[in-house]
């Protein structure tokens, strides 16, 4: 993907690294797109394995941007890795809002390697009413 579509402002995560966590490419409401392509600092063997950390923590992230509120954190995840990604491949994540419940919402991931699903699932997601870090 070669665009970057922002019909909102990014109101979470002011501070992560596109480098480790993805540039987004896509936000509107409910709705984020991230991109982050596999690195050699990603890998955990000669063949260039790249470490589904990496894979998760941009679903996550594109689930963050999904429910865009600077509180929100990140509560459960039932995913599933389906593919291996490799080094320099270019992975692209998908959040979706598909529920809310109070502080809850239900975001679906997926992330995929051109036309390979390479992790899908779903992950609860809270906004608090005050910063996690606080007493």
């Amino acid at each position: 993907m070669n665009y970057v579509y922002w019909a909102m402002k990014v109101n979470t995560h002011e501070k992560a690294d596109a480098r480790l966590l993805g540039t987004p490419i896509l936000l509107e409401k409910s709705t984020a797109v991230v991109e982050l392509t596999a690195t050699e600092e990603m890998t955990i063997d000669n063949r260039g394995l790249i470490h589904g950390g990496f894979t998760f923590g941009l679903a996550d992230y594109a689930a963050m941007l999904a429910v865009n509120d600077p509180l929100v954190v990140l509560g459960s995840a039932d995913v599933k890795f389906t593919a291996p990604v490799k080094i320099g491949e270019s992975m692209v994540a998908t959040g979706v809002v598909e529920a809310v419940d109070g502080r809850r919402r239900d975001v679906s991931v997926e992330v995929s390697v051109g036309e390979k699903v390479v992790l899908e699932g779903t992950m609860a997601c809270y906004v608090l009413q005050r910063h996690v870090l606080d007493k």
